[in-house]
């Protein structure tokens, strides 16, 4: 114990040099397909024959991805024993997007009310526990969220950003409104996980629909099942007007839909 406390107290407190510096650590993402092109028509529809929520659809020989109901099973990328490879893969973690049609998207209405700090109210509307853990992450040292002006408060009235993991279920409907409604304008809505992006491998079903977007106006999309502490924080951040969506090789934001 003493050696433990030891190399503690000589490494000191490590934190995230994100978002001022990419962070390379290893398992702080575990990334997105990205779109891919195949030899034939056939092993295109092979490919995304193998996704178990039908995230992959082929187009010709390309196959495409609709982000928001990917769970980075990575079944499409692990391909053992085929003569072509799979998915291609990208490790980012910046992967959320600003929701389309939303007048805040103008850099000086998202600037003047978030640009320095932002109060977030928590709601587990039906996770499973791997996004709500993800989330618990960022108060750790490591991630720090605080150094970068975002605080969770437990009540409603003291909000600017409900954040939301789960695929919302009947239950959770009328608590998730009435959070909302409590909440003081300007408030936003962030949607964190596949989820609660659009119901995953829960929705649609008997206790539960396709996700925060039926009973709410989304704002931020966090794809992921689970997404990572570092792709919650650039969400956090796009709110705030202090980041911009991330960009894939060909150009394309990462709305891969």
């Amino acid at each position: 114990m003493t050696g433990l406390f030891v190399r503690g107290v000589l490494s000191g407190i490590r934190t995230t040099r994100f978002p001022r510096h990419q962070e390379s650590e290893p398992g702080t993402s575990s990334g997105l397909p990205v779109p891919t092109r195949f030899g034939s028509f056939a092993e295109a529809e092979r490919i995304a024959g193998l996704c178990p929520t039908k995230a992959l659809s082929a187009r010709g020989e390309l196959v495409s991805l609709d982000s928001r109901r990917c769970i980075a099973c990575r079944r499409c990328a692990r391909q053992p024993g085929q003569p072509t490879p799979g998915m291609d893969w990208t490790a980012g973690h910046e992967m959320p997007r600003l929701v389309e049609g939303h007048a805040f998207q103008s850099e000086a209405v998202v600037q003047k009310p978030f640009s320095r700090s932002l109060n977030i109210l928590v709601v587990d509307a039906g996770d499973c526990g791997a996004c709500l853990n993800e989330v618990r992450l960022l108060n750790n040292p490591f991630y720090n969220m605080h150094r970068l002006g975002f605080f969770i408060t437990p009540t409603p009235r003291n909000a600017d950003l409900l954040l939301v993991v789960g695929p919302v279920t009947d239950a959770m409907r009328r608590p998730l409104l009435a959070a909302w409604e409590a909440m003081p304008e300007p408030k936003r809505v962030a949607a964190v996980g596949a989820c609660a992006l659009s119901g995953s491998v829960f929705g649609s079903s008997f206790t539960c629909g396709n996700g925060v977007e039926e009973v709410l106006p989304v704002d931020v999309e966090v794809p992921g099942n689970p997404p990572s502490p570092l792709a919650i924080l650039h969400a956090l951040l796009l709110l705030a007007g202090r980041a911009v969506p991330a960009r894939h090789a060909d150009g394309e934001t990462h709305d891969l839909r």
